[in-house]
């Protein structure tokens, strides 16, 4: 598998994304006994459903890339790739969608992003990636494929997704979208 310096993989729910992103650090971490891989986790576990999907991708991601360290980063993500990024690191990040939700979204509402604070927050995501000294992976949804929402809130959710995913599209190598677990390169080699 061809490595990149960066690559976003997006994609619908189930359509492989995190499964491509493990493949990509199990070969990296084959790849030379030096490397590393780290996942930087962005999911929190608002209830139970959440609690056990998080649970369940950490021991699928055990049993597929034992060697993998994770970092559980919510908010600070762009830090976070600063933090672990190095030569011979590859880092993960699984994925955009849940840091946007966190972002705009939070427990506490007061403590949701301004349009300028998302803004700043995205441009220091992408600037990191830019920056990065060693391989960076991000994982992402494509959600703005069916019907527009009807609540001003998702609409306004589906927007700012579609314009992070346009930023870090950019920002990336290789862009590569996933449907049935099959990958389509949108951007870079094959």
């Amino acid at each position: 598998m061809n490595m990149e310096r960066s690559e976003f993989i997006l994609g619908g729910q189930k359509s492989g994304k995190s499964r491509r992103a493990e493949m990509l650090a199990s070969a990296w971490l084959n790849a030379a006994p030096d490397h590393r891989a780290v996942l930087i986790a962005t999911a929190q576990p608002w209830d139970d459903e959440m609690r056990e999907r998080i649970a369940r991708h950490q021991l699928d991601r055990a049993q597929r890339v034992p060697g993998m360290a994770t970092v559980e980063e919510p908010l600070a993500l762009g830090a976070a790739l600063r933090q672990h990024s190095a030569p011979h690191t590859l880092v993960v990040v699984d994925c955009l969608t849940l840091w946007l939700t966190n972002q705009l979204m939070p427990a506490d509402p007061t403590q949701a992003a301004s349009a300028d604070g998302l803004q700043a927050a995205c441009h220091t995501v992408c600037g990191a990636v830019e920056a990065a000294r060693g391989p960076v992976v991000l994982v992402g949804n494509e959600i703005g494929l069916g019907v527009i929402p009807m609540g001003r809130e998702v609409r306004a959710f589906v927007d700012a997704l579609g314009q992070l995913n346009q930023a870090v599209a950019a920002a990336c190598d290789r862009v590569t979208l996933m449907a049935a677990g099959l990958p389509l390169v949108l951007k870079g080699a094959a």
